[in-house]
């Protein structure tokens, strides 16, 4: 068979894992031939790939990003896009094609297997742990840790100063990287999109933990945290070129408030990219490795229209369309039965 891969969305560590193990497994396993398209679809659409081998793959495990670029942007945001992916499989003889993103990507892919039957399989990726049908996402235990080591960083900093230290992470619409880094950096408090929050409780926790003698606090909030209706006036919403807003302003909007309601000294501290890049946790390389391995069991096996996906510690193929436009949250009792109980 002849297999394509691209890599979507963010860059995520672990995607060359997923590459490698597809590679091993098709090449040297099954005999076929795997090529790699370069940014994305945009590879796809100006058919800029290269031949995926065992040599070119070598060493390339341990290594953050993703050797294939990764772009945004979809085949459906031009009127020819779909008929140029078809005449890519045409023209190149493409047997199949491994998609390997997060919610966009796959709901991408969902869409043209499902709307133009092209023969795809997905591997959910993103260090959000955002997808739903898979109980994990490679990438995510990477950025927990990169989250985690900074936050016990910060403390000794905080305490030395009697500081507040506001740690903003990534999470646009799902807090999964905030409360579990929270929770093992031991957070004075954890602020996520599924649970809005009010600045005068938030205030509260951090004076009472003061007034217990602690002179020191860290509040780890997701990027996409948002207040209750009227507690915090926000800055004006603002679009990228793909319609999503903006983020990153909300730990320099709660800083501030916090100051104000307690006259502790407060400073913001955005982990930014860093949560993405570098070398992939022991169990990332695992996780991405055995998708890899299972994408291509699926494609020999046509479940198309599939993406491999985690399931109590086995791997599963599950339909794709299961993810397409949607989200997985935060389990809210981790929230409020183990996170909380520590606020303050």
């Amino acid at each position: 068979m002849k297999i394509g891969v691209l890599t979507g969305g963010g860059d995520c560590p672990g995607l060359n894992a997923v590459i490698r193990a597809i590679v091993r497994k098709a090449v040297d396993v099954k005999g076929d031939t795997v090529i790699g398209f370069y940014d994305a679809w945009d590879g796809v659409l100006e058919q800029r790939y290269l031949e995926l081998t065992t040599p070119v793959v070598r060493g390339i495990l341990p290594r953050g990003g993703t050797i294939l670029g990764t772009r945004r942007g979809s085949p459906f945001d031009s009127k020819d896009g779909v008929d140029r992916v078809k005449k890519t499989f045409t023209d190149l003889k493409l047997d199949a094609l491994i998609v390997i993103g997060g919610n966009g990507s796959l709901t991408v892919a969902s869409m043209l297997h499902k709307q133009h039957g092209l023969p795809i399989v997905g591997v959910p990726k993103t260090i959000d742990n955002d997808v739903v049908g898979t109980d994990a996402t490679f990438g995510f235990q990477t950025a927990v840790q990169i989250a985690t080591d900074a936050i016990d960083r910060l403390h000794t900093t905080a305490e030395s100063h009697d500081r507040v230290l506001v740690v903003e992470v990534m999470g646009r619409d799902a807090g999964w990287i905030a409360l579990q880094a929270g929770i093992a950096g031991g957070a004075t408090a954890i602020l996520v999109p599924e649970v809005p929050f009010d600045i005068d409780e938030l205030s509260q926790i951090v004076r009472k933990r003061h007034d217990r003698g602690r002179y020191a606090s860290v509040v780890v909030v997701a990027e996409g945290a948002k207040p209750k209706p009227g507690t915090l006036k926000m800055p004006a919403r603002v679009l990228d070129a793909f319609g999503h807003e903006k983020l990153g302003d909300i730990a320099h909007a709660i800083a501030p408030e916090i100051t104000a309601r307690t006259g502790f000294e407060t400073r913001v501290v955005q982990l930014g990219y860093i949560q993405r890049g570098g070398t992939p946790t022991s169990y990332d390389r695992v996780l991405s490795t055995r998708f890899g391995l299972a994408a291509v069991d699926a494609v020999h096996n046509k479940e198309f229209g599939s993406m491999v996906a985690l399931r109590c510690g086995e791997i599963k193929s599950v339909d794709m369309s299961a993810t397409a436009n949607q989200t997985r949250t935060i389990d809210l009792a981790l929230f409020a039965d183990v996170a909380a109980t520590f606020f303050g």
